[in-house]
């Protein structure tokens, strides 16, 4: 019988033990609340896939604006954008000057100049920094390699995001440009731009090699780097952080920023709707 109990007692306490829940704290009691956006690029790009998008097209720039009325709710201090942090002072001098002229024309606008600008314009925002990594790696090596040992995955999943953008109807002229960016920044096109642009290379291999895998490291090399260059971006306590990056930056960011415990990501929808 004292057998029996004993064996009962370990049993409720073996149960216990694993019922246990556990507290565990992954942020800063100051982390600094981060707004992470992406979009297509408004102007010059060297990307090989584009938009095909008129940049100083009146109704353009009109609807560019309301998004920007509505991310600048935000408020943000600090704006970060896609570019390198040798374009930071003249890049601040021309904010500046758009402050104090917001109708002020750009020969050659893009994201920065026609959305960033009138965010922080609105905002009040005092600094935009650059925090873009150049670092070149062939993403385009599935389509040129023409012998692999798997080619079929790789153009059935192009063939799979081509059919994503054309059921969701996020290209055409009648398009809204805030559809495009509600569309962008979903969860599951994020993911699928990494994939895109990375982790579908890991099926690109020749004779067993994993040639694909080390282009895809190179990425994954380049979106640590700017991480890096966003965390030695001097902060306070009370700064608010809005991001503007094409969206597979922004999508390493979205994991970067969940385990930083130096930032906490808002919710995109709760400012672009």
């Amino acid at each position: 019988m004292k057998n029996l109990l004993l064996t009962i007692a370990t049993v409720i306490s073996s149960i216990s033990v694993n019922a246990q829940t556990y507290q565990i704290k992954t942020k800063f009691d100051n982390a600094i609340p981060v707004l992470n956006v992406g979009t297509f690029h408004m102007g010059y790009t060297p990307d090989a896939n584009k938009m095909d998008f008129d940049e100083h097209n009146k109704e353009n720039i009109r609807q560019i604006h309301e998004i920007a009325k509505q991310i600048a709710e935000f408020k943000p201090t600090i704006i970060l954008v896609e570019k390198n942090a040798s374009q930071n002072k003249s890049m601040n001098i021309a904010f500046q000057e758009y402050i104090k002229n917001p109708k002020m024309k750009f020969e050659k606008p893009d994201e920065v100049e026609l959305l960033a600008y009138e965010v922080g314009r609105l905002s009040n925002t005092k600094k935009i920094y650059g925090i873009n990594y150049q670092e070149d790696y062939f993403y385009m090596l599935g389509d040129l390699l023409k012998k692999q040992d798997d080619s079929i995955s790789y153009n059935e999943y192009i063939k799979l995001y081509r059919d994503n953008e054309l059921k969701n109807n996020i290209s055409g002229d009648n398009v809204k440009i805030k559809d495009i960016l509600l569309y962008y920044n979903q969860p599951e096109v994020l993911d699928a731009n990494i994939a895109f642009n990375a982790d579908l290379l890991t099926t690109v291999t020749y004779r067993k090699y994993a040639i694909g895998a080390e282009q895809a490291a190179k990425y994954y090399h380049r979106n640590l780097a700017m991480f890096s260059n966003m965390n030695n971006i001097p902060v306070t306590k009370d700064d608010r952080i809005f991001i503007l990056m094409g969206t597979t930056h922004t999508a390493f960011f979205k994991d970067f920023l969940r385990r930083s415990p130096k930032f906490k990501e808002v919710n995109t929808f709760d400012y672009i709707k």
